[in-house]
């Protein structure tokens, strides 16, 4: 197995099962432009790139890749896609300081035995949300702080599905990321508002219908008695 379809246009790429043992769950977009959300850790970048090519694509043609925080798991393949393909990055502007740093805490690269180098990312994103893609299919961020500061979540209404990427949107929550467990039940609440048919999630892979991904989040906000 080299990849997941999710449904028509996307795909998970990365992930335990799919390539390195320590890389998150990393998801490929297609709305006419491939999109990349999360990279993995970076550890093993030539099998990430192996299951891209699985589905006939290059890792030049990816237009933009999403961060969704700055986390090595999700961030350590940005250098290799960057030197390698020229691609360009967007993260939160409240995560962009340690990618950009190199913060070993931060970015939880210490958490893996490991270092982050400092990384440019080009567009920063601000406030509480925005778009990606407009038109027949609509591709959105929220800023959903908690886990880190910077936390967003990609939803993608292609008018089948409502789907959410919400990675890492059960924490861990600790001091020395800047996670904020009344911000993040705040956040997890706007993600309950959004009716998402299908979680994409960053380490439990994809969860379906929508009241699995109700009773998921509904499940943490409970754990942790918000």
């Amino acid at each position: 197995m080299t990849t997941i379809k999710v449904t028509e246009g996307v795909y998970q790429i990365a992930g335990p099962e799919l390539s390195a043992p320590e890389d998150c769950c990393a998801y490929l977009v297609d709305l006419g432009r491939p999109i990349l959300i999360d990279t993995g850790s970076g550890a093993d970048m030539k099998r990430v790139v192996s299951n891209l090519e699985s589905l006939e694509y290059s890792p030049k043609d990816i237009s933009l890749i999403i961060l969704t925080h700055c986390h090595i798991d999700h961030i350590g393949g940005l250098p290799y896609l960057q030197s390698r393909y020229g691609l360009t990055a967007a993260i939160h502007e409240l995560d962009a300081g340690a990618v950009e740093e190199g913060d070993n805490r931060l970015t939880a690269a210490n958490w893996y035995g490991t270092k982050f180098s400092p990384t440019p990312v080009k567009l920063h994103l601000k406030g509480d949300g925005g778009s990606f893609e407009e038109g027949a299919a609509n591709l959105r961020w929220l800023h959903t702080p908690g886990h880190t500061p910077g936390s967003i979540s990609v939803l993608l209404d292609n008018g089948l599905f409502r789907i959410l990427f919400g990675q890492d949107i059960h924490g861990p929550f600790y001091a020395a990321f800047g996670s904020d467990l009344d911000k993040w039940a705040a956040s997890m609440r706007l993600l309950l508002d959004e009716e998402a048919d299908i979680l994409c999630e960053g380490h439990f892979g994809i969860i379906r219908p929508a009241s699995e991904v109700r009773d998921y989040i509904e499940g943490y906000l409970h754990d942790y008695g918000k």
